[in-house]
């Protein structure tokens, strides 16, 4: 189903009948136009100002999926460039997937993993679920890393869809392949995703021959994986290629294919067939300064990438994206100016790999700017993730992975109905939030996302989360215990949780507000003395669940705050 379509049902269920909605209005409470420009006037010069709590926390809810408070004082100490360097630094890659004790895999022992096996399209659906809560497991232990970040990030660039694709094996070969790249070369990437199984297979690659070019490919590789549109300026024609640079680029990508091997390591793997490719040259537009490609065979596509790759507008392409994802959704003249165009800079002079232009936008006046502190919408596995990441709920560790993989799923779930499950997003383009005007992160809260993110916080800071005997919650007393430097005043405890946990310093009314919440008509020094008799007799039960009943509300209160859905 079309996603304006959903929407509109959606509303129209829950709206008076007088409102009416149409194919341009899915929500009537969105941007109607962006916001006006003028938002900062500092660039991507080093940041000089103080590196506080606040600074490190707003680095760390941007870069990660939610900084436990450990984590941001870390920071603090550590500095800024050496924070950076940990976020920047390489990775080991994960173990694979494995089989988990939910599913029915023959061919693989429980615990072990499926990867390296024959495919089999009896087990196929059980290790696609395998592979999607995997990389939730993934994502929610990265700790202070921007690899699973950038994974994530440029999945929603080269999009495929498991829905699509369907094999567990190649959708695995996809996710591993960006994560390698993660924090690489953007071209080498881009010539990598080319001759992907999945991607192949996702834009009709396997279809394109000679006889019957097939363009699928070739448009997304212009339009959404590198040059991008610019505006239109023919029919079918836009400022950074046309739709003869399509056909061109097109017929140079035919001849590829891919297949699965029947034997050891059972790989999914592209492979070039030279009666299916065209041989004639291909020539290119204006936009392309009239290039003409006449290389052909297998290594002609690397010729068209480079080529692409050899347009400043390539760059600033990217650069956009970048800013999308970790500063704001509005980029303005100025941030035009200042940031996209000596950042784009950058990614050439360094041909394309991405760390100095990542750690340059990271650690720029721009990004540390009061206006860009709290001020994006958190998509769904942020969110989530992050709930259960600063919270520090505690997962299964048994060395079985049934239960863990069972609360990753679980995770999974609550992404999906907040409408980001990884491995689907819903269209080539991506999620809409990082691209579609003028709504952007807005579109990220609805009438269906919005009560199920609440669902899901007072899930977790309530009766918690229940399967095979484990159960998944928030306990606020071990953060109590270890952050709080004095627990016995209800004002910090509150103004502690409130810095960790939204972006932005909370009005002394909302301070007030929430302390009231912790002890409804309550004086402070009521909080210490049944604390303090807590600590004295932490097994009595009843001393417990009055201290526990009490730090719930507030935490609940917190999480449902319009603020905790910042970052």
């Amino acid at each position: 189903m079309e996603r304006k379509q959903f929407f509109r049902q959606a509303w129209a269920a829950l709206t008076a009948p007088q409102i009416r909605v149409t194919d341009e209005e899915p929500n009537p409470w969105l941007n109607r136009e962006l916001p006006p420009g003028g938002r900062s006037r500092s660039g991507l010069e080093a940041y000089s100002g103080s590196w506080t709590f606040a600074e490190a926390a707003h680095l760390l809810r941007r870069t990660t999926f939610g900084p436990r408070m450990d984590e941001i004082e870390n920071a603090v100490r550590a500095g800024l460039p050496a924070t950076l360097d940990q976020l920047l630094a390489p990775k080991p890659l994960p173990d694979p997937p494995v089989n988990p004790s939910f599913t029915n895999d023959p061919a693989v022992p429980i615990g072990s993993t499926w990867v390296y096996v024959s495919r089999d399209p009896n087990v196929n659906g059980y290790r696609r679920r395998s592979l999607e809560v995997w990389w939730t497991g993934q994502m929610l232990n990265d700790g202070i890393s921007l690899t699973e970040m950038m994974t994530l990030f440029w999945h929603n660039h080269f999009v495929t869809e498991l829905g699509t694709v369907l094999d567990a094996h190649a959708m695995y070969q996809y996710l591993d392949l960006l994560r390698r790249h993660a924090l690489g070369n953007w071209q080498r990437l881009t010539e990598d995703m080319t001759l992907n199984p999945a991607m192949l297979e996702y834009l009709n690659g396997n279809q394109n021959t000679g006889d019957a070019p097939n363009e699928n490919y070739a448009r997304e590789l212009l339009e959404l994986f590198t040059i991008g549109k610019g505006p239109l300026i023919g029919p079918g024609d836009y400022t950074w290629f046309t739709e003869q640079d399509i056909q061109a680029a097109a017929r140079i990508l035919t001849g590829w294919r891919s297949r699965y091997p029947q034997q050891a390591p059972f790989e999914p793997a592209a492979y070039f067939t030279a009666s299916r490719h065209d041989m004639t040259a291909k020539q290119f537009s204006p936009a392309f300064q009239n290039r003409l490609i006449t290389t052909t065979g297998d290594q002609a596509y690397k010729e068209l990438i480079s080529m692409i790759f050899d347009q400043e507008e390539t760059a600033r392409f990217l650069c956009r994206k970048l800013y999308r994802w970790f500063v704001y959704y509005v980029i303005d003249e100025t941030a035009e100016e200042l940031v996209i165009n000596p950042m784009a800079d950058l990614l050439r002079d360094h041909n394309y790999d991405i760390i100095p232009a990542l750690r340059a936008l990271l650690s720029s006046a721009h990004f540390y700017d009061m206006v860009n502190q709290g001020c994006i919408i958190k998509n769904p596995l942020v969110f989530i993730l992050g709930a259960a990441r600063q919270l520090e709920v505690v997962f299964p560790a048994d060395p079985n992975p049934g239960r863990r993989y069972v609360m990753w799923g679980y995770l999974l779930e609550q992404a999906a109905t907040q409408q980001m499950a990884p491995l689907s997003p819903p269209n080539v383009a991506g999620w809409p939030a990082y691209y579609q005007a003028p709504g952007f992160h807005e579109l990220w809260i609805n009438s269906v996302t919005l009560p199920a993110r609440t669902r899901y916080t007072d899930q977790l800071i309530g009766a918690g989360y229940t399967r095979n005997g484990f159960t998944l919650k928030i306990d606020p007393l071990p953060l109590l215990a270890q952050y709080i430097t004095d627990p016995n005043d209800p004002w910090v405890l509150v103004e502690t949780f409130a810095r960790l946990m939204l972006p932005q310093p909370l009005v002394p009314e909302q301070i007030t507000f929430l302390r009231d919440t912790l002890l409804p008509g309550i004086p402070d020094y009521e909080w210490g003395m049944e604390y303090g008799a807590y600590l004295a007799n932490p097994q009595d039960d009843n001393l417990r669940m009055s201290v526990l009943i009490k730090l719930q509300a507030l935490f609940k209160t917190l999480m449902n705050l319009a603020e905790y859905h910042l970052c």
